[in-house]
């Protein structure tokens, strides 16, 4: 109990508390990723798809409803949301450098909390595998004991996907019959049941974990049970509502979608390079099976969160749920994330605080989540609990759950930052617990970034390597707008020119939520580059550039429409 109210009156205070307690008081983490996963959830409004479990856990959290990746891949995403440093101060764009030896030896969220007594583990995909982890998932720097994965994901690049010809292929629409896949399981599957194993022992030790969960999915393929189709008939779906390219969106900022292309199923609809849009009726299979996927992982989130709750762990625990980034769903003829769109960086963020975001005092044992199956579940409709509007960045996971759980939060990183282990680019979200959101916040930003290797689509638009990169897309979104720039960009120095401007977008979400509608004007531009390099000529950060630039947009705008 002491622990609870040392948390939540430090949140109303916003005050910098150290912790009060002692270690065997700690709050636990429980840290829950999903893969390619928006916000297509019922707590965030969608009324397609199914995710009771999710849902029940949004309606005793505190929920954020305009959060954003700070690169829509998976690599760079999950290292700078761990590290709370951006893709330039990790230096990661694509899967192919380590951050410890190619940027700074930087702490990570996990390694934060191991340093200060925690138990640490890692089940599934949490940081991204290989060279951007050094074939270890940064163990043992992150981890208390070796990370675990589903042996099941050795196949998921295999030809499993049973087609119309009897034969095996490597399709991306994969739903299966689990009874006849490799091992009989699937590496979700086998996740939830390693987790729920580790929660056990840690319940039984009684010493303060730090458990991260990575399921992975919806990522592609979709193999998945072939059930969860059911719960999404083909005939009630719809297309996206701008399954078109829009006819002002710069090249450069197009994502050619490659990953679906090689799949043998898309290749076999011969669509057109780059701009030839998938057959209708493919679409729709496309959104469907994505959809089973979100549901799938519903599933496996239900079930984890039972067995904490029934293992007497969720009123010491904290609990909290997001994604490395987006998914293209056919917004803008797109597939896949790969952008600096809404659809590709928006994800779904939110935290369960025992006694601080429950509506009716401290969960009791047992009560909390009742695992609710998605194919016989109520009427009863979860709504998010106590929510956010104002725009958040994954950066500021980290300081945010440090803080909430009794540790000290990282203090803010200098201008540069390569020399300096700990420290966040984000900011503490603390300050939004144990109080209602009093409006909108026109100063919080999110930024968001992406790189290309040329100013046209090209094969390797969707990943380029770091040699291949020419062009860095750099993305702000606020509350009214969605600013982006695309400058030149030296892959040796890691500079970007943003003199050098190649492409620019402007979207205003009131008027313009799909971001359909590109305002941006080159000659405009130009005048504003002009104004702000007499007011700050050496100003070297981009989101100041940026910031400067709407500053001064929306200012015009204002005065263009008091003189009509």
């Amino acid at each position: 109990m002491l622990l609870f109210f040392h948390t939540w009156l430090c949140a109303l205070s916003f005050l910098i508390c150290a912790p009060a307690f002692d270690a065997k008081d700690k709050l636990n983490v429980l840290f829950i990723m999903a893969d390619d996963m928006r916000p297509t959830l019922g707590c965030y409004g969608d009324p397609i798809v199914k995710s009771p479990n999710i849902d029940q856990l949004a309606s005793k959290s505190k929920v954020f409803l305009q959060a954003y990746a700070q690169q829509a891949v998976c690599g760079p995403s999950r290292t700078s949301m761990l590290t709370s440093r951006r893709p330039d101060t990790t230096r990661l764009y694509d899967f192919n450098s380590y951050w410890r030896v190619h940027a700074g030896n930087y702490t990570t969220l996990p390694q934060y909390f191991k340093s200060r007594g925690y138990t640490t583990m890692s089940v599934g995909k949490v940081f991204h595998p290989g060279i951007a982890s050094n074939h270890t998932d940064d163990y043992p720097y992150s981890w208390s004991v070796p990370p675990y994965h589903p042996a099941s994901f050795a196949y998921e690049k295999e030809k499993m996907c049973r087609g119309s010809d009897g034969k095996l292929h490597e399709n991306l629409l994969c739903a299966v019959n689990v009874t006849q896949m490799p091992l009989a399981t699937l590496p979700d599957l086998e996740s939830t049941k390693e987790a729920t194993r580790l929660l056990e022992a840690a319940a039984r030790a009684g010493d303060a974990f730090f458990l991260a969960v990575g399921f992975h999915k919806p990522h592609i393929p979709f193999r998945i049970p072939q059930e969860y189709l059911s719960l999404y008939p083909l005939e009630k779906m719809s297309l996206a509502p701008d399954p078109y390219v829009p006819p002002g969106l710069p090249s450069v900022a197009y994502n050619p979608w490659m990953d679906l292309r090689r799949r043998e199923d898309v290749r076999d609809l011969n669509t057109s390079f780059p701009y030839g849009p998938i057959p209708q009726d493919f679409q729709l299979k496309i959104r469907q099976h994505y959809f089973a996927a979100v549901s799938y992982i519903d599933t496996q989130v239900g079930r984890l969160l039972s067995a904490l709750d029934e293992l007497g762990l969720a009123e010491q625990t904290m609990v909290v749920f997001s994604s490395d980034h987006g998914w293209s769903l056919g917004e803008h003829g797109e597939w896949a994330k790969y952008s600096n769109f809404e659809v590709a960086t928006r994800v779904p963020l939110m935290f369960y605080v025992p006694g601080l975001t429950t509506e009716f005092g401290w969960p009791q044992a047992g009560k909390n989540f009742p695992f609710i199956d998605v194919f016989n579940q109520s009427e009863e409709v979860f709504k998010a609990g106590s929510v956010v509007r104002n725009v958040v960045e994954l950066v500021d996971v980290f300081p945010t759950v440090s803080y909430l759980a009794g540790l000290r939060a990282p203090h803010p990183c200098p201008d540069v930052s390569f020399k300096v282990q700990l420290c966040t680019e984000g900011s503490n979200l603390a300050y939004n617990f144990g109080r209602r959101e009093r409006g909108r916040d026109s100063e919080a930003i999110a930024f968001s970034q992406y790189p290309r290797p040329s100013n046209t689509p090209q094969v390797n638009s969707d990943l380029p390597d770091l040699k291949d990169i020419r062009v860095m897309g750099y993305s702000m979104r606020s509350w009214d707008y969605r600013y982006t720039l695309w400058v030149t960009f030296d892959p040796a120095s890691f500079q970007a020119n943003m003199s050098d401007v190649h492409a620019g977008e402007l979207y205003m979400l009131e008027d313009d939520p799909g971001e359909d509608n590109n305002l941006y004007n080159a000659t405009h531009h130009a005048m504003l580059l002009r104004k702000m390099s007499y007011f700050h000529p050496h100003q070297p950060d981009w989101r100041w550039n940026l910031r400067q630039q709407l500053f001064y947009i929306n200012a015009e705008m204002k005065a263009s429409m008091t003189s009509l």
